[in-house]
């Protein structure tokens, strides 16, 4: 079975699939007042409708072994690990048919705000060290009832992901 090294998320490795933005230590330059700086747009994304935030809880499994990938037709997701770092895996757009041998892995900082674009594959995100991982997950309303398509992968198309 093929194994993916995940990797620490660099803005060079990661942008053919997002953009992502370490929430917790702000850069750039900030609106300040008297009490606050504010970092305004670090990312950003435009939808038709409502935006729903929704918690996800993923326990640790004793393999990282990916059986199924998902993409969403005309939508981004974000994702944002709370307790955690966590593993994210990704391929590129394909019109519906998986790319399992063009997938990447990315360790994301805890507190890190990963976009990721309309059709790229992935996934549930993966704890590295808690034993369950509590994220938020940021989409248009509605998105994973009308705009979700998740697909088994075949055997030879299954991976692991693996980390140091």
């Amino acid at each position: 079975m093929r194994q993916i090294k995940a990797t620490p998320i660099t803005h060079e490795n990661f942008a053919s699939f997002g953009q992502f933005y370490t929430m917790e230590n702000p850069s750039g330059y900030p609106l300040s007042g008297e009490i606050h700086r504010f970092f305004p747009d670090r990312l950003s994304a435009s939808c038709g409708t409502s935006v729903g935030y929704s918690p996800i809880l993923v326990k640790k499994p004793a393999e990282m072994l990916i059986t199924q990938a998902e993409y969403h037709t005309t939508t981004w997701e974000m994702i944002l690990p709370l307790n955690d770092d966590m593993i994210i895996h990704c391929a590129p757009p394909s019109n519906g048919t998986p790319v399992p041998e063009y997938t990447q892995a990315f360790l994301v900082p805890r507190h890190t705000l990963v976009k990721l674009n309309a059709c790229v594959w992935h996934l549930a995100p993966l704890p590295v060290n808690a034993e369950e991982l509590c994220a938020m997950i940021i989409l248009p309303e509605c998105t994973y009832c009308n705009d979700c398509t998740v697909v088994d992968l075949k055997a030879e198309e299954q991976f692991t992901i693996t980390i140091d």
